[in-house]
């Protein structure tokens, strides 16, 4: 089977099919767009983590955790 990068990319799928996109889209909530922003892309790449860049991500994620935590008020 080919890859699409484009519209089903390996890297955001779980093992049971599950993508990252969905996960953002059911737990979003009622977030500004500046603080949907930082969340989304959090998740993002702590989901992907395993099967792309490694902690490379998780820096990334933990960088935009805390621009949501300045976002929300927090220091």
């Amino acid at each position: 089977m080919k890859t699409d990068n484009i519209n089903k990319p390996n890297h955001y799928q779980g093992a049971q099919g599950l993508e990252a996109i969905d996960v953002i889209r059911n737990f979003a909530g009622g977030l500004n767009a500046e603080q949907g922003f930082y969340w989304g892309n959090a998740i993002k790449y702590m989901l992907r983590f395993q099967k792309k860049n490694g902690v490379e991500d998780l820096k990334k994620a933990k960088k935009n955790l805390e621009w949501l935590i300045e976002s929300a008020g927090g220091r």
